[in-house]
């Protein structure tokens, strides 16, 4: 078998010398999970502010952001060491809770996300209603989805063990 070389396998990149984050990644990682998830709440507060009555944003769409928000909270709870069972080993069900505690997180993630595009093309896109309230519904549960994915792998204590 031949080996395909790579343009890139030769390409240096040099440090950046102005900023050294390597001690400092947990502390950006939070950081930046931290704003995405605020700015997806103020997007929806926004969008709430903005849009006060029943007809023009149902209330109830709320719910999404907050099974978002529970979603974020589920897949922050465990770390890498849990699921892969180096660290985890008290407790009724052990790895195994931890994946599936981990794994019912990304699916109620996933699940805002996927109920808030439904509610964007549904109610929002090709109708008479302003499509911004449905946009920023879609918005919000995408940044609180991806803060909580930054904060998990994003740190250096998840990625290196």
């Amino acid at each position: 078998m031949t080996k395909m070389a790579s343009c890139f396998e030769n390409l240096q990149m040099p440090a950046c010398e102005w900023f050294e984050g390597g001690d400092k990644r947990n502390a950006l990682a939070s950081i930046a999970a931290g704003v995405l998830f605020f700015v997806g709440w103020w997007i929806i507060i926004d969008v709430a502010a903005n849009y006060p009555s029943m007809s023009e944003f149902n209330h109830a769409y709320h719910v999404c952001g907050v099974i978002g928000t529970i979603s974020l909270f589920m897949i922050n709870a465990v770390s890498n060491a849990q699921v892969r069972g180096d660290a985890y080993s008290n407790g009724c069900f052990g790895p195994r809770g931890a994946r599936a505690w981990l794994f019912i997180g990304f699916v109620l993630g996933f699940a805002a996300v996927i109920a808030a595009c439904w509610i964007l093309f549904a109610d929002f896109v090709g109708s008479d209603k302003k499509s911004w309230p449905g946009v920023g519904l879609f918005l919000q549960n995408t940044f609180i989805f991806v803060g909580s994915l930054v904060y998990k792998f994003g740190r250096s204590e998840d990625l290196w063990g």
